[in-house]
């Protein structure tokens, strides 16, 4: 399958789909840190989305693509996770320009999840219901696939089945305790925290690949 790995950086599912077999490619605004230049698209995505397009990977290799048979997406959520909503309304009133960020985040979202496309999924966190996304398809956690962080995250699924666990555990930490993440600071704190568990990019090859 042709795939495309929207907004990820960290290559980890576009890695576990090559590893499949698949003609997977990572695409971000952020240069790949995956060790994998050359299946990285250093653009933004939106162009490619539909497919009927060229790109250059950041090896200088040029590709056409006529469709996408899968497309899974992991759009910026910083303006529309619900653990932002103190932010929107703080002290009461509604922050206009981070409201009008959340808009525009919601719209590149379904900009996505409306792509020419037979298989979709894009994961985020729980989102506020005020940009009003459509209804999620699954909710996962991090524990269900080995990963001992409980931490809600959703998918939007189209043409894909849920899903499988592949190694449910007790979780021992939150998201924000997790030895991992709790002392990350600084500039490349958000990134860090926001790239794929490798068994969750792992069990996305096995379930859809």
């Amino acid at each position: 399958m042709r795939i495309l790995v929207a907004c990820e950086e960290s290559q980890r599912v576009c890695i576990a789909f090559r590893e499949k077999g698949h003609e997977a490619y990572s695409c971000d605004i952020v240069f790949c840190s995956g060790e994998h230049p050359e299946w990285h698209i250093w653009a933004d995505v939106s162009p490619l989305l539909n497919g009927n397009c060229t790109f250059r990977t950041c090896d200088s290799t040029a590709h056409t693509i006529d469709k996408w048979d899968m497309i899974i997406a992991f759009p910026p959520c910083t303006y529309l996770t619900k653990a932002g909503s103190c932010n929107l309304y703080r002290g009461g009133e509604l922050n206009e320009e981070r409201f009008t960020a959340g808009q525009q985040a919601a719209q590149f979202f379904r900009k996505i999840y409306e792509a020419d496309c037979p298989r979709i999924c894009i994961e985020n966190p729980v989102p506020m219901g005020v940009f009003d996304l459509p209804p999620h398809s699954q909710e996962i956690q991090p524990f269900y696939f080995g990963v001992p962080v409980s931490k809600m995250t959703y998918l939007w699924l189209k043409g894909l089945p849920f899903l499988c666990p592949t190694n449910v555990i007790k979780p021992q930490y939150t998201f924000n305790n997790y030895p991992l993440f709790k002392n990350s600071f600084g500039k490349y704190r958000q990134k860090n925290r926001s790239k794929t568990f490798k068994e969750v990019a792992a069990a996305m090859a096995l379930s859809w690949g």
